[in-house]
Parts: C-alpha cells; structure tokens; sequence
C-alpha cells in the first residue's frame, strides 16, 4: 500500500479504513498502488502532477454502496473525491484537488436505467458515457437526441454536474438536469424534485418538487455524491440544417457577434455558438511546426496564411436549425439575409431531413477529435481554460479580445480564443495549449491564467469553472461583501459535512477546514 495518507489522517487509521473499504465493496475495488494511483494523474498537469496524487482509489458499483464508502470515510474521517469517469480534461481530469485525497470513482456505475420515448427523458448513473448513451439510442432506433461535448468521452451526468455544455438546443447540460438521487456526507440518501415522492411517477417530467429545489445545491459542490440523474432528451426534429461560416478580419467580430447575439436570445439559433480564432481550427488538424516554428507568439502574417490554406476566416463558427420544415426553412432565408450581404456571397446550407444519413444531420455525435488541439506544441501536451462570463455585446467583446491577443502576444503565445454565446452571456474561452515538459512555458501559462483571471475580475467578469490548481483564486473574484457567497458555501457544508469528506477544497468550498 502507497505510504501517502491524506492530509490529517495517521498511517495506522488510514490503513483501517482501506481495510473496511474493502470490506464493504471488495478489495479488489480498493486501489492503493502506485501503477493504479498514477492512472489517475492530471494528463495535463504542469509538472509532474503529484500536488494533487490521491492516497487510493475506491470503485463502487452501486449506490448503496458509495453510503457504505461515505459512512466509512466519516467514521476515520478520510476525504473523498468523486469523479464520474475521471475525464474532466483541461480542469485537471480524475486528480483532487487536494493532495493525499481518496479518490471515488463511479465509473462501474455505468447503467442506463430508463429512456422515455414518449416523454423524452432518462434516468442515467454517473458512470454512463456519452459514447454509451449514444449508441443506446441509436442501436435501439429511439427517435431521441442528445447533446454532446466538444470531447465526448466524459460523463453525461458528470458533465451536466459541472455546468459543461453541447450545441443543439439542449446544450447546457445544467438545465437538462430533472431529477436527483445523492448520497449525503453523512450517508443518508435523498431524492430531489418529484422524486422524494417513494413511488413518484414524474420524478424526470417536473424540474421542481414541493418546497425548496435542491438540485442546484449538488451543481459545481461538494455538498452529496450524485448516483442517479434524470435528464432532458431531443424529440427528433423533421429537419435540420448546417452551415460554418468564416468572418475574414479580426474587426468583424464587433457585427458578427451582435447578430449572432440576437438570433441567440430570439431562439432563431437555439444552441450555444462558438466563434473562434483560426488557431482553433487549426489545432484539430494540424500542429504548430508545420506552419511556424520560431520563437514568441505565431505572426500574425503566419495566420493569415493559416486562413487561406485552411479555408478559414479570423473568425469562424458553425450554426445549427432544428425543428419543423417550415420553420428550419424561414430561419435559412433569415439567416442568408442578415450574413450575405455583409459577406457578399451565398450561403450553403447542409438539409437533413427524416430518413437521411444521420451524419448528414445536426444530431450531437460523440467525438473525441477536439482532444488533437493539445499535440499544437508537441511534446506530452495540455490546455488549460479561462473563460469568463461576459455581456453579450459585440463592440466590448472584440475591445476584450484585442487586449487578450496582447497578452498573448506579451507572455509569447499562441491566441486561442473562442466565444460561446449563451442565451443572455458570452464566455470568452481563453483555451492556452502548451507542451507540459517545457518548463519555460508552462511558467508563462501559469502567468498567462493568473493574469487574465486578474484582468477579468477587474473588469467585473469571472470564470464560470475552475482548474483543480486554481479553484482558490476562482472563488476569491466571487467577492461582493468580503466573499459573502463563500461563507454561505462553507456555513452549509459545515451542516451537511462536518467532517469535511466530500472534496474538500472543491471549488473553494471547505478549504480552510481542510488546510488546517
């Protein structure tokens, strides 16, 4: 057994404790040793990622016995941290954020329980994959569609937890949510919504329950472990349609975006659009060698040639349409008339309708081609994301990127930027790629992060995630009333955690409990 214990916790408790874990869900579903430990390091760690090593691994495959877990854990007072698949790239994956922490994993929790045709709904476990939900509607020929990540290879209901997004209408995940079942940090189990009803019927059908809703409490916490989610599926729609569009200068981003803005909150566009930086395209089908390869940030001149080798503006995005023909047809011809003239060119649309080639379609497929953007550098490469919440207003959004790209510019490298238009915001995407065993640049990486989540907090914007190595400083910009939110974070896991079990530190909840 590895010689690491967690922070507080003696050698011969936590020896006890790994022995009754075993117990309770067998011991070969207690990893201790340092092959399994290192499976489960930050792929993208800045170094050799051993700040944040676990002490074990626990794989339950059941929720009643993650109440063992969690009632073990409280009895010799050893922190957990749950990960659904551990695949959380670019926020630092499977690892805690606090060194010495055991680390929970519901992978074998993998069962997709139900899918309602008819309502459009499912009830899923934390272990259950994109990949695998996917081919579970397709192989069963249900007419539902799914959202899906940039990369797919993650939780569905992990991703949801952590407020990730997709681009069809029922991209924020968060809101898709419908119904919880969490195990407490004191072991205890409580259904949310409809579902604390025994023999509820419409526990996925209502978001809310009688009395307060408690499902937003478990979203970006560590206040319960999530073993079971209902979620919001996509009735198929009678046609879809598809286009990318590139925005040749930098200065368009100013008009784009105020059009796109506006199609957005009228639902004309009903996902999330992203509006990105030629390096963005690029990363996915290519490496930084292969157009430059000398010091500093890429020249301007060099993307440019990128552009029109590549076929790509300085901007670029992809729209999606989906519902009845009639309304998929007004919305094409909308959209030709706000952008052809300002492009001077005709737009071509990609028609799907029932019974055509899904691929054709504006369907969410799993993919993991988006994960190539880290081979940029070479190297074992990373990324890293700031992406603060911004107003969607397109004159302040190009004045942002202006000085973000000189920032870039300044620490020497590569703008990555994309903006991904919500409903009534826009987070900026700062994605920052770099090769983790330069240690030169992973310096200015960290330089580069911690002064844009500096710059933003002073223009009144922050981050809507955090990287395990930067929750701290994330929750400190939330400061209104001398950090007011962080004290009702910690007064309510105080209440329901006394002992500190459930990922302490996650973002910034219950870390000073946890340092001391």
């Amino acid at each position: 057994m590895t010689s690491l214990t967690p922070q507080n916790v003696s050698t011969a408790t936590f020896s006890k404790a790994i022995d009754r874990f075993g117990a309770a869900i067998g011991k070969q579903w207690v990893l201790t040793s340092d092959e399994d430990r290192a499976t489960y390091f930050d792929p993208y760690a800045m170094g050799d990622g051993m700040d944040h090593e676990s002490s074990a691994v626990l794989a339950p495959s059941s929720a009643e016995e993650v109440q063992a877990l969690v009632r073990i854990a409280n009895e010799h007072k050893v922190p957990l941290w749950p990960v659904g698949r551990g695949k959380n790239f670019g926020y630092g994956a499977a690892a805690p954020t606090m060194r010495g922490n055991v680390i929970l994993d519901l992978s074998r929790m993998n069962r997709i329980i139900d899918v309602d045709e008819k309502f459009a709904h499912c009830l899923l476990e934390p272990g259950v994959s994109y990949f695998d939900l996917y081919n579970h509607l397709k192989e069963n020929n249900i007419p539902l569609w799914m959202s899906v990540p940039g990369n797919s290879w993650g939780s569905v209901v992990g991703n949801a937890l952590d407020r990730g997004i997709g681009y069809t209408p029922y991209g924020d995940h968060t809101e898709t949510l419908c119904g919880l079942e969490v195990v407490l940090p004191d072991g205890d189990m409580v259904r949310t919504g409809m579902g604390a009803q025994a023999n509820s019927k419409v526990w996925q059908a209502y978001h809310y329950g009688y009395g307060p809703g408690w499902d937003q409490m478990f979203v970006q916490s560590n206040l319960g472990v999530v073993t079971k989610a209902g979620m919001w599926l996509q009735p198929e729609p009678e046609m879809s349609a598809k286009i990318t569009l590139g925005f040749p200068n930098f200065e368009d981003a100013s008009w784009a975006l105020d059009i796109l803005t506006e199609l957005r909150r009228r639902d004309v566009i009903q996902h999330n659009i992203v509006f990105g930086s030629p390096v963005r395209a690029a990363s996915v089908q290519s490496q930084r060698k292969d157009w430059y390869d000398g010091p500093g940030a890429l020249p301007d001149s060099v993307s440019e040639e990128m552009m029109k080798k590549l076929n790509l503006g300085w901007w670029n995005t992809k729209l999606f349409l989906f519902g009845y023909a009639g309304a998929v047809q007004a919305h094409v011809k909308l959209i030709r008339d706000l952008f052809e003239p300002k492009l001077g060119k005709q737009l071509d649309f990609e028609i799907w309708q029932k019974g055509d080639p899904v691929e054709k379609s504006a369907r969410g497929i799993p993919s993991t081609l988006a994960l190539q953007s880290v081979n940029w550098y070479g190297g074992r490469g990373g990324h890293l994301s700031f992406a603060p919440v911004m107003p969607p207003d397109g004159k302040l959004i190009l004045d942002y990127a202006k000085r973000t790209k000189a920032l870039y510019d300044e620490v020497g490298h590569d703008y990555y930027a994309s903006f991904t238009i919500g409903k009534r915001h826009i987070n900026n995407v700062s994605l920052i790629l770099y090769d983790r065993d330069d240690a030169d640049m992973t310096t200015r990486v960290d330089k580069l992060y911690r002064t844009l989540v500096a710059r933003a907090a002073a223009d009144g914007y922050a981050e809507y995630r955090g990287h395990i190595s930067y929750m701290d400083i994330v929750a400190d910009t939330f400061d209104y009333n001398g950090g007011a939110i962080t004290r009702l974070n910690d007064r309510v896991k105080r209440a329901l955690d006394p002992n500190n079990i459930i990922a302490p530190g996650r973002n910034g909840i219950g870390r000073e409990r946890a340092k001391a």
